[in-house]
């Protein structure tokens, strides 16, 4: 709840992102996917959708993010949601030094 107060937001067409430092040794990430995406099949492919992008992007410790998908993301691949969180988290200095040359690559 306090991440969705006092983040800092960064905004695509796809997704918000709020981020917020959380002093800890290790990232946390959080989904909301509201009915506004879709029916539940939808909000739940999305879902799985931008846990996998995250799982496999490496983010630097020490934040709580919270990736809330926008209507757009329903009708939304992979690599549109990849492409989407990977610029967001490069506009917050989110991402290791490592991944950032190769999402600004793809």
């Amino acid at each position: 709840m306090t991440v969705y107060k006092s983040g800092k937001a960064c905004v695509d067409n796809l997704i918000v992102m709020k981020a917020l430092p959380n002093e800890l040794e290790f990232s946390r990430c959080g989904f909301s996917v509201a009915k506004d995406v879709g029916k539940a099949v939808v909000r739940n492919r999305v879902r799985r959708l931008l846990r996998e992008v995250v799982r496999m992007t490496s983010i630097k410790a020490g934040w709580d993010i919270v990736f809330i998908a926008r209507p757009d993301a329903a009708h939304a691949d992979y690599h549109d949601l990849k492409r989407s969180i990977g610029k967001l988290l490069l506009r917050a200095r989110l991402i290791n030094e490592n991944e950032m040359v190769h999402a600004r690559v793809n």
